[in-house]
């Protein structure tokens, strides 16, 4: 993917995995949770694949599969679309505390 700047107008980002696995998430959970980050190392070392480098999601106030592994590309957007499990019947949303698991 190549690299760009966000419209400011964006309301979502769509994680683009190297396997093709996407998902989206409301930018908003992304700003607001001050736990959400991108991981490209642990301990000083760039991420391990086993751990899901070269990047990795990790937005811990929504389900796992929100925070994708093998990151390649984050594309912003202007409004909502469905990702790998998100279009396989699994919760657009997927917050945990409200039992978003399933649409």
């Amino acid at each position: 993917m190549a690299a760009t700047h966000a419209d400011p107008n964006s309301t979502h980002v769509m994680f683009h995995s190297y396997d093709g696995y996407s998902t989206n998430v409301p930018l908003k959970d992304l700003m607001e949770d001050p736990q959400a980050m991108l991981i490209h190392s642990w301990g000083g070392a760039p991420l391990e694949r086993i751990h899901g480098g070269p990047v990795r999601g990790w937005i811990p106030s929504l389900y796992a599969w929100k925070s994708a592994k093998w990151v390649k590309g984050i594309e912003f957007m202007l409004k909502d679309k469905r990702g790998f499990w998100e279009v396989r019947g699994y919760h657009n949303h997927g917050d945990p505390w409200k039992e978003e698991r399933y649409s």
